[in-house]
């Protein structure tokens, strides 16, 4: 939306109260993002009536999911813009900028077609980019609602994604975050067959790309081909982030997660002795419906088991559109939350054991940024480490050229918690 905002004649600026409009980009996947989604809507709204901004237009998932009835609920938003009508943005825009009193909703049926992504205005770093390769979720997963929101899976074209990476990498970016609803569902639907395989090997011989990570795979269509792909390919981190929600084999049947607990561990078995210093990343739901002591105990042992080297808990959100939300036996929110903070007590022991065990050795950090308040530091990334969820590596460069986008390998001296300390061992590239 930006890129064609940008195309079209507008100028992006960082204070909402110096524009003529805003827009608020939002996210409706669970009650907290909601929360923040409408904080957001409410303070830009705050703006307008006080005479600092023309007009708020409120777009993406929540906009797709509650509809008009989020203009109900706030009628001084100008335009609602859902998911699919997005490509309508200058239209809209224009209408406001123009006074035309005309209808205030665009909402398009979900497209048979990915819409594209290029000619983007990102507001990430210049050095990293997340590349989409498809849209939309075939799973039926009973907590979630992006199906509902998204639509059915969709697969980008092949020649699209390598075609927007080329792009991306001509800009400037140097690490690709690959996502999508189902990373591994890609190529299905289109060519009637997976084909992340090849799609990642056309990637690799992308110029200019150093990094190439793995977001949101589902556990499933993880075959030997894929696995010996990831492993042989020198762009491709041995990163691999697959949410597994639950271990027990009754939560995953009341979730709808389509694996058990003995195909979960034959998958991670293959994929730690396939990928070597292999980093998986993973979520759980604490308190989903029914989850018992026992069954919330088998999970935490299963934890303790799998020693993840990146992990997250969420407790159980309550999404009144969904088919969880008609199970019985809802778990009290003060026992879903206490199970997470034990879940995450875990894996933090484990997080700051690898840490400690890390001081000493030498690793390749991607830097990111300076950092705000100590002149010759700077804040990178490690290949373990994701954009915004994962730890921070904090760079000491001393009289080193290090800039942001620089990869340098480091000697890692010191933890701080989920974060690591090093001293630039050698030049920047």
């Amino acid at each position: 939306m930006m890129g064609l905002l940008k195309l079209d004649g507008y100028r992006l600026i960082s204070d909402p109260e110096l524009s003529d409009f805003v827009i608020v980009n939002t996210c409706g996947f669970i009650e907290n993002a909601r929360k923040e989604s409408f904080a957001s809507i409410d303070e830009m709204l705050r703006l307008k009536k006080a005479g600092k901004t023309r007009g708020v237009i409120v777009t993406g998932c929540l906009a797709e999911r509650q509809k008009e009835d989020l203009l109900k609920e706030r009628p001084d938003i100008d335009s609602l813009v859902g998911v699919f009508g997005r490509e309508e943005i200058t239209k809209i825009a224009d209408r406001l900028m123009g006074n035309m009193s005309e209808q205030r909703s665009v909402f398009q049926p979900a497209s048979i077609r990915t819409l594209p992504d290029t000619d983007r205005l990102r507001i990430t770093p210049q050095h990293f980019a997340y590349l989409k390769i498809s849209e939309g979720c075939d799973r039926l997963c009973t907590f979630c609602a992006i199906p509902k929101m998204r639509g059915k899976h969709i697969t980008k074209p092949f020649e699209e994604v390598i075609s927007e990476a080329k792009q991306l990498a001509e800009q400037g970016v140097r690490e690709l975050n690959i996502v999508a609803q189902d990373t591994t569902y890609y190529g299905i639907d289109m060519y009637g067959k997976p084909r992340l395989s090849e799609l990642l090997t056309a990637l690799n011989d992308v110029a200019g790309i150093s990094w190439i990570r793995l977001l949101y795979f589902y556990p499933m269509y993880i075959d030997a081909e894929l696995i010996e792909t990831i492993a042989k390919l020198d762009k491709v981190l041995p990163y691999i982030d697959m949410p597994l929600q639950h271990i027990n084999d009754q939560m995953l049947r009341r979730m709808s997660r389509r694996v058990d607990r003995a195909q979960t561990e034959q998958i991670l078995a293959e994929l730690k002795s396939g990928i070597p210093d292999l980093v998986l990343r993973t979520t759980f739901i604490t308190g989903f419906p029914g989850e018992t002591n026992e069954q919330f105990a088998e999970l935490k042992e299963f934890v303790k088991e799998q020693r993840f080297e990146r992990m997250g808990a969420f407790t159980y959100s309550f999404e009144p559109d969904t088919p969880s939300a008609k199970l019985p036996d809802h778990v009290a929110q003060e026992v879903m939350e206490e199970r997470r903070n034990e879940l995450m007590e875990i894996q933090r022991q484990i997080i700051f054991e690898r840490n400690r065990e890390k001081v000493g050795s030498s690793i390749v950090v991607l830097i990111d940024r300076k950092h705000p308040e100590q002149s010759g530091v700077f804040i990178g990334r490690s290949v373990a480490d994701a954009p915004d969820i994962d730890g921070l590596v904090f760079v000491t460069a001393d009289d080193k050229p290090v800039q942001p986008g620089h990869f340098v390998e480091c000697e890692i001296v010191a933890t701080n918690g989920y974060d690591l300390a090093g001293y630039a061992m050698g030049q920047p590239y």
